[in-house]
């Protein structure tokens, strides 16, 4: 039928289709609450009963608009994070931060024991270590392109090849994405549609991401090792030729500002905190079902960032912007920890970062507009698939089918044991990361079933978001309809034929590890799960 991969919106369509043609088909069915006595105590529980089904014709196209009005606070969340993100990345902060980190590592070289443990393997480590970090906290994906240019080159020079360059950036940060801890375009939306507190289940991810980062660690090293042993066991030797005439990979102008809107947005942003610090001296911070600790939290944030904005400020203006960064983030954990913030407050915490970071670069307010209007425009295509997805819900829904088809899954399922059931969760969700690779947009299409699916069958929803997480990470890294990887490697001039070549067996062995994490989550007693 079709020529080459369809569209997402058409795949999303189709399903809509597919799912008001389901209504004509499939009984309709709902649980229902009954509540029973067993020795002599009450005892609520669901109960399938069937009913007509509503069949759907024209309701295809009003459930599109329902679909919107559905997920309205997790698409306005997500246009405005990427508008912020947008305005922080035009000031080329993250560019200066990852120079100046590469030049310090570098400087480590005439030490003896950094010499014995090799300073090449060190900056590499450290590299991947940050790309992860930014991907398991905020989401990093499309941002890793444009580090592409200035990484790559210095993995040549280090006597690497481009393969090399693109495992440090964006591999790194797909390990760091998929092993996801804080990333609130995974997490904290499926979390949200599953009705879990937010970013629960910290400490067991925190586990899964650093295992993950040891085994892509290790395969990237290894390779690099390879390569770096013998440059023309490269798989990609010949293309890297264009790389190797631009070996010295000189970085683009950045723009340097004045310090005097900087220094007004620093003090604002200080007083603002201080002002919140005498109103919450004290923040019970609470992870997962805990019992939490009471500390002086936000008094101790503001005389950090007082401190760490004064002496940011007097090196340079990048340097600034990069720790508002970072404060952001430490606010989002303090934030959902501390005070159950949810999609509203962290957006408007990343909008303040984006608005911040603007000012400090001197931008004026059309400028500031200007990008962020960029921004959500680039990040418009993931807003619009989770309102077009709600569609498909809307009409199992208001067709009565939805509980059927969960009762008929829950019946196929149950005898299989917990192991098995996660698992094949954690395969479908890995079947459909291939047409639809959006995270966000693929929580809004599969939580809202699987999450009372897992109820049904006796599976922690904790445990159906992580088979969400791990279905929705790995396979980023080698899927043709991803348009960061072909992006990735359109500025990396990677072949993708070479590159499923190299990556194939790290992707095998990381579902299989992505399988095997998946099991404590049923058969041990973990927090938050």
């Amino acid at each position: 039928m079709f020529k080459k991969v369809p569209h997402t919106y058409v795949i999303v369509f189709l399903l809509i289709v597919f799912a008001a043609i389901a209504t004509w088909f499939i009984p309709g069915g709902e649980y229902v609450k009954e509540t029973t006595v067993v020795n002599g105590v009450e005892q609520s529980q669901m109960v399938y009963k069937s009913i007509e089904s509503q069949p759907q014709t024209w309701e295809v196209f009003a459930a599109m608009v329902h679909g919107f009005e559905k997920g309205a606070g997790i698409i306005v969340f997500i246009l405005m994070i990427g508008g912020a993100f947008w305005i922080m990345n035009a000031s080329r902060a993250i560019d200066v931060g990852i120079l100046s980190f590469l030049g310090f590592v570098k400087k480590l070289d005439r030490y003896k024991l950094i010499r014995a443990v090799g300073a090449n393997n060190l900056i590499l480590i450290l590299i991947m270590l940050m790309f992860s970090v930014f991907g398991a906290v905020f989401g990093m994906s499309e941002e890793t392109i444009a580090f592409m240019v200035v990484l790559i080159p210095l993995a040549i020079s280090m006597g690497y090849d481009s393969i090399t360059g693109v495992g440090i950036v964006f591999v790194a940060a797909g390990l760091g994405f998929a092993g996801a801890v804080l990333n609130p375009f995974t997490i904290g939306i499926a979390q949200g549609l599953a009705g879990l507190p937010l970013f629960s289940g910290f400490e067991y991810r925190l586990v899964c991401w650093l295992v993950i980062n040891l085994i892509g660690f290790t395969y990237i090293l290894w390779y690099a090792r390879k390569v770096k042993k013998n440059p023309e066991l490269s798989t990609v030797y010949k293309e890297d030729e264009y790389w190797r005439k631009r070996a010295e990979g000189q970085a683009n102008n950045i723009e340097e500002p004045g310090t005097t809107a900087a220094w007004w947005v620093y003090a604002l942003t200080t007083i603002v905190l201080v002002l919140f610090a005498i109103k919450h001296p004290y923040t019970t911070l609470k992870m997962g079902g805990g019992e939490g600790v009471t500390w002086p939290v936000m008094p101790v944030m503001a005389g950090c960032f007082a401190i760490a904005g004064f002496l940011s400020l007097r090196n340079k203006v990048h340097f600034f912007i990069l720790n508002l960064l970072g404060f952001t983030i430490l606010f989002l954990i303090i934030g959902v920890m501390g005070y159950e913030w949810y999609i509203t407050e962290i957006a408007a915490l990343f909008l303040a970062m984006g608005l911040l970071s603007g000012a400090s670069m001197s931008y004026d307010a059309n400028k500031i507009t200007k990008l962020f209007i960029d921004g959500a425009k680039d990040i418009m295509s993931a807003a619009l698939v989770v309102g077009l997805a709600g569609g498909i819900i809307v009409i199992l829904e208001d067709g009565k089918i939805v509980h059927t088809i969960l009762h008929s899954l829950a019946q196929s399922m149950s005898d299989l044991g917990n192991i098995a059931s996660v698992g094949i969760m954690y395969m479908i969700q890995t079947l459909i990361n291939i047409f639809i690779p959006s995270g966000s947009a693929k929580a809004a299409l599969t939580m809202p079933i699987m999450a009372p699916f897992s109820d049904l069958i006796g599976l922690s929803r904790q445990a159906t978001v992580m088979a969400f997480q791990f279905g929705d990470g790995f396979t980023n890294m080698i899927t043709p309809t991803s348009p960061v990887l072909i992006g990735v490697l359109g500025v990396a001039k990677i072949p993708y034929s070479k590159w499923v070549k190299w990556i194939a067996p790290l992707i095998i062995l990381m579902i299989v590890i992505g399988f095997l994490l998946l099991i404590p989550t049923v058969t041990m007693e973990l927090n938050g799960f």
